[in-house]
């Protein structure tokens, strides 16, 4: 499904999310109007490794953010696959792939780097900049 969030499209999954189309939308309504900052949704993660990389992004809290390689240490791979797990994570903003970035930079987000700074400053997060240390 498509959706509209600080005026930029999105597409979500929403075969992955165990309730009807209505309620994600009104959730994700309320994420941006600022009434809500974690989903009461039913996620159905993937049983691989990209379902696994999900379940460590959906711990992080609302207004924080991890970098790829703190994920790798978590689960013992590389960045470059805790990088594209995120990148097929078929319900972000839900699922926040948002909230992990790089050491010094934003880096890559489907959604694109507007929305994914957008949705960071909405949390209150700290954004990396290049030359800036977190």
């Amino acid at each position: 499904m498509h959706v509209r969030l600080f005026d930029r499209e999105l597409e979500i999954d929403e075969s992955r999310i165990d309730e009807d189309e209505a309620t994600i939308r009104e959730q994700l309504r309320e994420y941006e109007a600022g009434q809500r900052s974690t989903f009461d949704l039913a996620v159905d993660y993937p049983d691989d490794f990209t379902g696994t990389v999900m379940r460590a992004m959906d711990r992080i809290p609302c207004g924080e953010t991890r970098t790829y390689g703190d994920l790798a240490t978590d689960l013992e791979t590389a960045p470059i696959a805790i990088g594209q797990a995120c990148g097929r994570n078929p319900i972000p903003v839900v699922v926040p792939c948002h909230r992990v970035v790089g050491a010094d930079s934003l880096t890559g987000y489907g959604g694109g780097l507007g929305l994914k700074r957008a949705l960071l400053a909405h949390e209150g997060a700290a954004i990396p900049e290049p030359g800036r240390t977190r």
